[in-house]
């Protein structure tokens, strides 16, 4: 606002005096406090330019004024005696009184003398008994002194600490203006327009204040808008027009309030950027208001009408501001008819990583949803999309989402381009738990970090990601992890991408950082760690490919391997595998990782291990092997003495199995589930096996033994029983070796050459068909869905998954 106006024209002047045979004008406070000089008799207030004695006015003193301060508490009050009191605070909001003089009753005389310096009216000469004169004397004299202060800091940076100032419906009886019946109409609107200015900027005037239910220290009316109400008394015309422009007061007060909120920092960075971009509206808003008080002061013919004209462009404006901040608002609010709304989002894993990592729970969060990121930026682009027909609503909501996006954007960047997540108000789309690291991976390694470390949020995705949300996830899990090898220099600035959603690479660059994620990704798996040669290895321990060690480690450890499994020595096994495996002329000698596969005992049968999986679950896609086999070794009921003796009586033939150690990033595709899947089929394999070597140890006994070879002729059942017993142990091998046949040649190894080609990448040009364009490289997640899908079409091509043939 101006601080100092130029006097009016002398136009204006002879018509507020009279002389030009108009209607005189009610002046203002402005035109007053410059025109009028003070008097000798005037108290200058404390922070006056000069404090010099001033002579006395014979004048002032004629009217019945005194300089005695003494004297007039001693002297009776007279009709037309005034007190004025000197006001150390210096207010935003001057009050304005109007007394009527005593020698023209119909000649409004201002009091008011400058900015901040307040005047009491003396009432009508009226007939005041003697006996209240004192009383009235002592009030009136009372001084009203309203005092600023400071409030405490918030986490909003720019925030007002101006204590609010006091309602005009606390002043005293004396500091009341007059009614406005009393003025004429030309007076009320010159009233109406100088309170106007003040409400416009977030106060009250003298005639224009708030309603009763309005409270301004509660943040929920503030947020609201304030509700005016005019005094009594004014023009109907003019009531009319001021009401049209208070829309505009209430719609700033509450913009106002809501910058004043979302600006705190547990509201997130895309509110900060909105609010910023609010205040620069704000700050042209006000621009305007301090032209209109100049054209208020230098135009004679400036009105409520022209006033009103000015501000309608800017009301509509304002309007949309305002219906914006309230849906967010509302968003934000805790819903009153679902109060458990807020324990589907309850994540232990989060307040508990809060608290390891601070020591305290962020700031609001747990007292209420607050509406911040994605969902901030889908109300504004469905307000967009809701007021597109509206050419300047349209531009201000552009404006706005293109301020908002930008950190959304810096934050989509650094996902892209470095797999980095720099989101510390939880606004991003993609979610990171942080408490699973690759460190305890290296350790025990779980499809965990792949398929819970970084998820979506559903409810918090911009409409601009929506239909690219996978692709963005994609695109950063696969920089991720090939940022944690090492191989992405998150050191290096990103430059040349896009800023803000409108901008017409935006869909662009997330497809170029999705195909440069994966393919580096499959780059570093296939090339640099060699995933191929780990899952060839893989086939020959668990799928007994070329297996002449194992026949040679089941050789020496059989009399190990015929003890009951728990009383089995693991540490020999591992010995003895150890020198097969490094044995000359052995295919295993030449193997890279024979030094990842250990000996380990499993205490759960396999049928019984089987059952439980297809009966109970299915293979668990969230729990590890060893969580797996934990849930199925406490069945539900308790186990009978017969499956206790079962697994007492278990062999280390049926108890063994392998595991093969996998390091990251390799352990993303060859995870948990994938070993356990390989550790089933090994198991069968192995059973098969070693059934095939019984079966042969019993031909050698037929061949061997003198009660088998010695033919009896005496006794004919004797003969035809050995005939039937040579029958069914021939017919028992050859079938146990077709089904071991059958498994591994007709399963097992077509499966694995239709992975090994979808691996090296070769059977695209097979599945593509006459004319149709070339097939988009593979991702890391096809590769490993089709490395799953290999062992679970073994597992059901080996009838293992069937209930009835387990039965």
């Amino acid at each position: 606002m101006a601080s100092s106006v130029n006097p009016r024209s002398a136009a204006y002047n002879d018509r507020r005096n009279g002389t030009a045979g108009t209607k005189p004008r009610l002046p203002s406070s402005r035109t007053t406090a410059r025109e009028r000089p003070i008097s000798s008799g005037d108290i200058v207030p404390e922070d006056s330019a000069s404090n010099a004695p001033q002579r006395p006015n014979p004048s002032y003193r004629s009217n019945g004024y005194s300089r005695n301060t003494t004297e007039r508490q001693t002297t009776r009050i007279q009709s037309q005696l005034t007190t004025r009191e000197s006001l150390h605070v210096r207010t935003k909001n001057p009050l304005k009184k109007y007394a009527v003089n005593g020698n023209d009753a119909d000649t409004l005389r201002p009091l008011s003398e400058e900015y901040g310096r307040l005047s009491s009216p003396v009432p009508a000469a009226t007939a005041v008994p003697e006996t209240e004169k004192s009383n009235l004397e002592l009030y009136m004299l009372a001084p009203w002194k309203p005092e600023a202060s400071l409030i405490p800091h918030t986490t909003a940076p720019l925030a007002s600490r101006i204590c609010l100032p006091p309602l005009a419906s606390l002043l005293p009886e004396s500091l009341q203006p007059p009614p406005l019946k009393q003025l004429t109409p030309h007076d009320q609107e010159s009233a109406m327009l100088d309170d106007l200015l003040y409400v416009l900027m977030g106060f009250e005037g003298q005639y224009i204040r708030y309603e009763e239910s309005y409270n301004p220290s509660v943040e929920k009316d503030r947020l609201d808008g304030p509700s005016f109400s005019i005094l009594p008394g004014l023009d109907p015309s003019l009531r009319d027009l001021t009401n049209s422009v208070l829309k505009m007061a209430t719609y700033y007060s509450a913009i106002e309030a809501f910058v004043e909120v979302q600006s705190r920092e547990e509201y997130g960075a895309i509110n900060h950027a909105l609010c910023a971009s609010i205040r620069k509206l704000l700050k042209d808003y006000l621009i305007l208001i301090a032209q209109l008080e100049n054209q208020l002061i230098t135009d004679d013919f400036f009105s409520l009408h022209v006033l009103h004209l000015h501000t309608f462009p800017t009301n509509h404006m304002m309007f949309q501001v305002y219906t914006l901040a309230q849906e967010i608002v509302k968003k934000s609010a805790p819903r009153e008819d679902d109060p458990d709304e807020s324990v589907d989002d309850f994540n232990v894993d989060d307040i508990i990583m809060q608290l390891k990592q601070d020591g305290e729970l962020v700031p609001g969060g747990m007292s209420k949803t607050i509406c911040k990121g994605g969902n901030v930026l889908r109300l504004l682009t469905d307000r967009l999309s809701y007021m597109c027909g509206d050419p300047a609503a349209r531009t201000l909501l552009q404006t706005l989402l293109r301020d908002a996006s930008r950190p959304y954007m810096t934050m989509l960047n650094e996902w892209l381009h470095h797999g980095g997540i720099k989101d510390p108000h939880a606004e991003f789309l993609i979610r990171e738990q942080k408490s699973i690291r690759r460190e305890k991976l290296e350790e025990d390694y779980t499809d965990e970090y792949w398929e819970k470390r970084y998820t979506i949020r559903e409810g918090d995705v911009p409409p601009q990601l929506e239909a690219v949300k996978d692709k963005v996830l994609l695109a950063g899990k696969y920089l991720n992890v090939v940022r944690e090898c090492g191989g992405v220099d998150i050191s290096t600035e990103v430059d040349d991408v896009p800023r803000s959603f409108d901008d017409p690479r935006f869909l662009e660059n997330i497809n170029n950082a999705y195909s440069h994620a994966n393919s580096s990704l499959l780059s570093l798996l296939l090339t640099t760690h060699a995933l191929p040669a780990r899952l060839q290895s893989m086939k020959h321990y668990f799928f007994l490919d070329h297996s002449d060690f194992f026949t040679y480690f089941l050789d020496l450890s059989a009399s190990e391997l015929k003890k009951p499994a728990r009383n089995v020595n693991v540490s020999k096994l591992q010995s003895l595998l150890d020198l097969v495996l490094r044995q000359p002329g052995s295919i295993a000698a030449q193997d890279p990782f024979k030094e990842d596969v250990k000996v380990q005992m499993n205490d759960v049968g396999l049928t019984k291990f089987l059952m439980g999986v297809v009966n109970v679950r299915g293979i668990d896609q969230d729990e590890s092997a060893e969580n797996a086999a934990e849930r199925y070794r406490t069945p539900a009921t308790h186990a009978s003495s017969t499956e206790e003796d079962n697994n007492n009586n278990m062999t280390g033939f049926e108890a063994l199995e392998f595991k093969f150690s996998v390091p990251f990033p390799l352990s993303l595709v060859i995870s948990s589930k994938t070993v356990l899947r390989y550790q089933i089929l090994f198991r069968y394999l192995l059973s098969m096996r070693h059934l095939e070597n019984l079966l042969l140890n019993s031909w050698e006994d037929h061949n061997k033994v003198l009660s088998w070879t010695h033919r009896s002729k005496g006794d004919r059942r004797l003969e035809m029983f050995k005939r039937r017993a040579w029958t069914l142990r021939s017919r028992m091998l050859v079938f146990v070796q077709q089904f071991t046949y059958y498994c591994t040649a007709e399963v097992i190894e077509p499966n694995w050459q239709r992975l090994m080609a979808k691996v090296n990448g070769h059977d695209q040009d097979h599945d593509r068909g006459p004319g149709s364009p070339p097939k988009v490289g593979r991702t890391v997640d096809e590769l490993m869905e089709d490395h799953v899908d290999f062992l679970d079409t073994c597992l059901k091509e080996c009838m293992l998954m069937n209930a009835k043939l387990l039965k």
